[in-house]
């Protein structure tokens, strides 16, 4: 009997010692998971043009940032024009100093510059994992609404009719844009910046938008992020943000103050990339670009906390509620009067759209996401409230 009594203890203690080693590797399972999900890409733009420029630049923020977008390829311009050293130059020198990178291209052309497209091939031999995509094109929505045509080939527009037609023709258009078509035959994340039209730029082919904070109005900045992230929650994309001007004059940018408290914004609200754009101003001398000291002094803080913080602050400003747009209305959304498409004067909804957005934001703020009510995607089971 003792016999039994004994082999019976043994086994109770080795399954209680099972199931703490068990839930151990759980948590240290779902830890990991919650690490990887709140990995983000912080780091600047840049925009000049030397190599030499772009190294300084990496030296100053190596250690607070993990992503350097390369917002130039004119480097060193008689090279780049031939063969794409300079841009190798800079690429191997920031993966060296342990970050992540990339890079802009306005259009991929083997006639226009033949090194592109092989370039662009052999970057993800190259750099491995470091190398995260081709940001193409700037501001497509935003252009379409200000100048009526994205590539400002308005005749591509020019037998629109109605909201059907331009949605679809905007779609076609961007992605049939040879460089966007390079990029998805060689299976390459391809990013932009964006302030209007995320939705559709979405749809057009883009992986990633980064969502444009600038201005000094924090409601601006609120229904813009609640848009851009709405698109790619339900379209199942990333998404990011990027401070840009705040001014027309120097000093161009928010100062420390105001940029931090839009970094830990971006943050909170889930944005998988956070960027701070970074273009020189000729002949002012600084060496950096357009970012003082106390810029940089917030970049810092704005890691630091993030990388202590054991709260998770990472997506808690997550969207509990989604208001959904009209299939395809296109408006820029930024004022009440904004234009359709670029194409049309706002309509009897525009005014109607803006106060129940202004109502949205009053009562969610960044807990709300904004979409459209196209039936390709299932958001019904998403979000707790929905309101059309």
């Amino acid at each position: 009997m003792r016999t039994i009594k004994k082999i019976w203890i043994i086994l109770i203690v080795a399954l209680l010692v099972s199931s703490i080693l068990l839930s151990a590797a759980y948590f240290e399972h779902q830890s990991q998971e919650v690490t990887q999900k709140n990995e983000v890409y912080f780091g600047v733009t840049f925009g000049s043009n030397t190599t030499s420029e772009a190294k300084l630049l990496i030296d100053k923020v190596k250690e607070f940032t993990n992503l350097f977008i390369v917002d130039s390829w004119t480097l060193d311009t008689l090279n780049e024009s031939v063969n794409g050293t300079s841009l190798t130059e800079v690429c191997d020198y920031a993966v060296s100093q342990g970050l992540n990178i990339i890079i802009y291209f306005d259009f991929i052309s083997h006639v226009t510059y033949p090194w592109q497209l092989t370039w662009v091939e052999n970057a993800s031999t190259r750099y491995g994992s470091k190398f995260l995509g081709i940001y193409l094109f700037d501001e497509p929505g935003g252009r379409q609404i200000d100048l009526g045509a994205w590539d400002n080939q308005s005749a591509v527009f020019a037998n629109v009719t109605n909201y059907v037609e331009a949605a679809d023709t905007y779609i076609q258009s961007v992605s049939s844009f040879q460089s966007m078509k390079n990029l998805k035959m060689l299976d390459l994340p391809v990013f932009t910046s964006d302030y209007a039209l995320y939705w559709f730029d979405y749809l057009a082919g883009y992986d990633c938008v980064f969502v444009e904070l600038l201005g000094n109005n924090n409601t601006d900045k609120t229904r813009q992020i609640d848009l851009c992230r709405g698109a790619a929650d339900v379209q199942g994309k990333q998404w990011g943000s990027i401070i840009t001007y705040s001014n027309d004059v120097p000093p161009y940018l928010e100062n420390g103050t105001a940029m931090l408290q839009d970094l830990l914004t971006a943050y909170r609200a889930g944005a998988e990339f956070i960027v701070v754009f970074n273009y020189p101003v000729y002949p002012d001398g600084n060496p950096y670009g357009i970012l003082s000291e106390d810029q940089f002094d917030a970049m810092k803080n704005f890691w630091n906390q993030t990388h202590s913080d054991q709260k998770g602050a990472f997506g808690t400003e997550n969207a509990q509620a989604a208001l959904v747009l009209p299939k395809d209305y296109g408006s820029g959304l930024r004022t009440s009067t904004n234009k359709i498409w670029g194409l049309w004067n706002s309509d009897s909804l525009s005014p109607l759209i803006w106060a129940k957005i202004d109502k949205m934001l009053k009562t969610y703020e960044l807990r709300l996401d904004i979409i459209y009510n196209d039936t390709s995607f299932n958001f019904k089971e998403k979000y707790s409230k929905i309101y059309y």
